[in-house]
């Protein structure tokens, strides 16, 4: 168990500025209780061990580049209200805390959650290329991360729907109303989500018997690119339905067929992902798969519970659900394409 003065005597300081540095005293320059910090790190110090009870202080960590949470119609609201609503009455005290990749670049994560007392994280909307993610391939502090994977940490554990099921019932449903040509529009694949459903896109095609190449997807990160470029190029190829990789994606599809003449489902069906409030107001309403958003966000707490009892837990999946509404129907050959 390694102690105050292990740090001390690592350092040639005394265990008093050790002290002030991991309780954030005023009169500690900011660089040296960085350094502080980080050999404490390193030496697999954790202020829960200065206690005979564990301090019951957890985070919710969101990259707010990426996902909003402030308001009830933001995707991470829903996430967040559901880890509260089970880690507050267990005892936990809540800290909600927004960061981007600059803050990341000035502290590493387990220096973050030592710095601040934090035991563990529910980690929200990060890319694979963010520097906490890297630092969390080795970190010691228990993290649960949605929508992401750490291979090889025991602290970490993924949460997160079966995108693989989701996928699978979205096709399923489109062969079952005739369609055999589906195409795939995804943003770009710089997160551990993107890639997890492109894979899973063919997987179900092949899985169905339906033929899935290459150009049966379009992916980039600009939206428009994928609605002036992806879009009227499954349509010229007679694609009859289509999968966008987020119900935002979907909208602005249903929105550009229109304006390209196509009806909606009459031409060409569509299905989102996720099922964001959006959803059912779209015109036609969308057919889209469902994340419970309160009950992920419970299974973050209890993928984090576990962790923090010693648990090594790896992956805690919620089952997906499609949620049908107008946007999909009988297929029609929009192409003449008698290969159909």
């Amino acid at each position: 168990m390694t102690t105050i003065q292990d740090i001390a005597d690592k350092l040639g300081i005394s265990k008093s500025t050790v002290s002030k540095a991991l309780n954030n005293a005023p009169d500690i320059s900011k660089s040296l209780q960085k350094q502080i910090l980080e050999t404490a790190v390193e030496l697999g110090y954790t202020k829960l061990r200065r206690y005979k009870k564990p301090v019951k202080k957890l985070c919710v960590i969101i990259q707010r580049d990426n996902i909003e949470y402030e308001e009830p119609h933001h995707f991470a609201y829903d996430i967040v209200m559901g880890f509260r609503q089970i880690a507050e009455p267990a005892g936990y005290e809540v800290a909600v805390v927004p960061v981007d990749v600059n803050l990341q670049r000035e502290i590493s994560f387990d220096v973050f959650m030592l710095q601040h007392d934090f035991s563990g994280a529910f980690l929200l909307g990060f890319s694979l290329g963010e520097p906490w993610m890297k630092d969390l391939q080795t970190s010691r502090t228990p993290a649960a991360l949605y929508d992401n994977h750490i291979v090889g940490n025991p602290m970490t554990a993924y949460v997160g729907i079966d995108n693989e099921e989701g996928m699978y019932l979205a096709i399923s449903h489109l062969k079952k109303l005739g369609h055999k040509k589906i195409g795939y529009i995804s943003s770009a694949l710089g997160s551990y989500i993107m890639q997890v459903r492109h894979r899973a896109f063919f997987q179900a095609m092949r899985s169905h018997g339906l033929k899935a190449d290459s150009s049966f997807a379009g992916c980039s990160y600009y939206l428009s690119e994928c609605m002036e470029k992806h879009l009227p190029r499954f349509l010229d190829m007679g694609m009859t339905a289509i999968i966008c990789c987020q119900d935002t994606f979907a909208s602005a599809a249903i929105t550009q067929c229109k304006q390209l003449g196509y009806r909606v489902p009459d031409d060409i069906s569509i299905i989102g992902f996720d099922d964001i409030p959006l959803s059912a107001y779209t015109y036609p309403p969308l057919t889209t798969v469902r994340q419970d958003r309160i009950q992920l966000g419970k299974c973050g707490f209890n993928a984090l519970s576990g962790l923090l009892n010693g648990v090594p837990l790896s992956t805690v999946q919620l089952h997906a659900d499609l949620i049908v509404r107008q946007s999909t129907g009988t297929s029609r050959n929009i192409s003449g394409d008698k290969s159909l």
